[in-house]
C-alpha cells in the first residue's frame, strides 16, 4: 500500500525537519520510503515543501506525483498551492489560525486545528511542525507516536538535543488532540 505526503510552509517553520522525521518513522516501521525536499534560494520566509512516499513493499515510486494522499499546510500559500493535488478521499490538514477554512472541494477531508496556538501554549511556537506530525499520525494511522519519538531522537542534531523533550511533548499533544474538535 503506497501513500503520498506533502508537508509545506514557509522557510523557518521546520518543514524539512518534519518531513525527515516522518520518513524516518516510516523506516522504523519497516516501510520503504522516499523523501524529497524542495525549497527556493530565499530559504527563511520563502516557500518550502517536501514530499514523502511510503510503501509496504519495496516498490516505492518517485515523488512529484499529480496527486497525494495527505497534505500538511502550515500557511495559506501552501494550502492554496497543494489543495488541487489532494486525491479524492485524501486529507488536507491545515493550521486554523493561518489558513482560511475554505472547503472548495467536497471529495476530500479537511482538518483545521489551532496548531500554532497549541505550540505557543507549550512554550515554543516553533514546535508547530512536530505537533502537526502527531495530528497526521492520529488521522492516518500509518505510524504511531512511539515511532515518531524514536525518529525525533534519530533526526534531531546533537546541538539541538536540548529541544528533544519539548519536541516529544509537542508530538504527543498533536497525537492526542481530540480529532472531533477540528473536523470540518
Amino acid at each position: 500500500m503506497e501513500k503520498n505526503f506533502i508537508i509545506a510552509g514557509f522557510g523557518g517553520q521546520g518543514v524539512l525537519l518534519a518531513g525527515e522525521v516522518l520518513a524516518n518513522a516510516f523506516m522504523l516501521d519497516n516501510k520503504n520510503v522516499t523523501w524529497y525536499p524542495s525549497y527556493g534560494a530565499e530559504m527563511r520566509g520563502g516557500t518550502v515543501n517536501c514530499e514523502i512516499v511510503m510503501n509496504d513493499s519495496e516498490d516505492v515510486s518517485s515523488v512529484n506525483k499529480n496527486e497525494t494522499d495527505f497534505v500538511i499546510a502550515l500557511n495559506q500559500a501552501s494550502f492554496d498551492r497543494f489543495l488541487p493535488k489532494v486525491k479524492k478521499g485524501g486529507w488536507m490538514i491545515a493550521i486554523s489560525t493561518l489558513v482560511d477554512k475554505i472547503q472548495s472541494r467536497n471529495d476530500i477531508h479537511y482538518f483545521f486545528a489551532p496548531m500554532t496556538k497549541l505550540a505557543d501554549e507549550l512554550g515554543n511556537v516553533r514546535m508547530t511542525n512536530i505537533l502537526s506530525l502527531g495530528i497526521l499520525a492520529n488521522i492516518s494511522s500509518l505510524t504511531d507516536a512511539d515511532s515518531l519519538v524514536k525518529a525525533l531522537e534519530n533526526v534531531i542534531p546533537p546541538h539541538r538535543k536540548n529541544l528533544l523533550p519539548m519536541n516529544i511533548n509537542a508530538l504527543k499533544i498533536g497525537y492526542e488532540y481530540d480529532l472531533s474538535l477540528a473536523k470540518a
